[in-house]
């Protein structure tokens, strides 16, 4: 890898971790597509954007765990599942590509949902217990396969089925891909027997952009607006599934 790639691929990453963690998001997904367009090898693209995931989660949780954003109640019931699966998840290594475009269209279908749906001032149900741990469970094993924390998936639940309101489902997302991250990113170094420490130059590019966006994200920024920003996110997310 060249200098100026590096230099690019770094500045992406940090672009990728502000707009992501602004929405409670860790950015795997964007982390994903910089790699691949940059020819990283695939083997190593899964572990990579998961460790950079987990670093710029723990970032975003803290950040809107302190804002007083944060609802355990709902979060415990998704994450009680959604952890040994994404283990799974990350411990299979099966071609995934068809499965890739159905989610992938699943997530522009939420961009565009998002993008004209503005109100935050819903009523909101909480789920039961019984379906929020069984979402967790489905979403935790997604997470696993595509190498993501499963927030890109989460988020849209909470808020389309209006379970939660923007900055809360936003901190619940969070951990929820704090968790996922871990158990993920052990699943598939029980695979692989692989640790790309090759992404440690990329791990302050993601600590700054995730720490500013998180911050902004969980403080300054309205719901709207991160609902919008969602939306690119989403968009963000879902080309690169569709086409990676």
């Amino acid at each position: 890898m060249s200098v100026d790639h590096l230099y690019l691929i770094c500045a992406a990453i940090a672009i990728v971790a502000f707009l992501y963690s602004a929405v409670g998001h860790a950015g795997a997904s964007g982390y994903i597509a910089v790699m691949t367009l940059f020819g990283l090898a695939a083997g190593v693209i899964k572990p990579a954007s998961l460790l950079l995931n987990i670093l710029v989660a723990t970032l975003t949780t803290w950040q809107f765990w302190r804002a007083g954003h944060f609802s355990w109640r709902l979060f415990w019931p998704f994450a009680i599942l959604s952890a040994p699966l994404a283990f799974v998840g990350g411990y299979i290594n099966l071609p995934t590509h068809i499965f890739k475009i159905l989610v992938g269209i699943v997530l522009l279908y939420s961009a565009v949902r998002f993008s004209i749906q503005t109100r935050d001032d819903e009523e909101i149900r909480e789920p039961s217990r019984t379906i929020a741990v069984s979402v967790g469970a489905g979403l935790g094993l997604l997470s696993g396969l595509t190498g993501t924390g499963g927030g890109i998936f989460l988020t849209p639940v909470l808020i389309l089925m209006r379970w939660a309101r923007t900055k809360t489902a936003s901190a619940v997302s969070a951990l929820f891909i704090l968790v996922n991250s871990i158990s993920g990113l052990l699943g598939n170094i029980s695979s692989t027997r692989n640790l790309p420490l090759f992404a440690l130059p990329f791990v302050v590019c993601a600590v700054s952009g995730g720490a500013l966006g998180s911050y902004l994200g969980s403080r300054r920024f309205s719901p709207n607006f991160i609902k919008k920003l969602l939306a690119v996110v989403l968009t963000i997310a879902g080309i690169k599934l569709i086409f990676t």
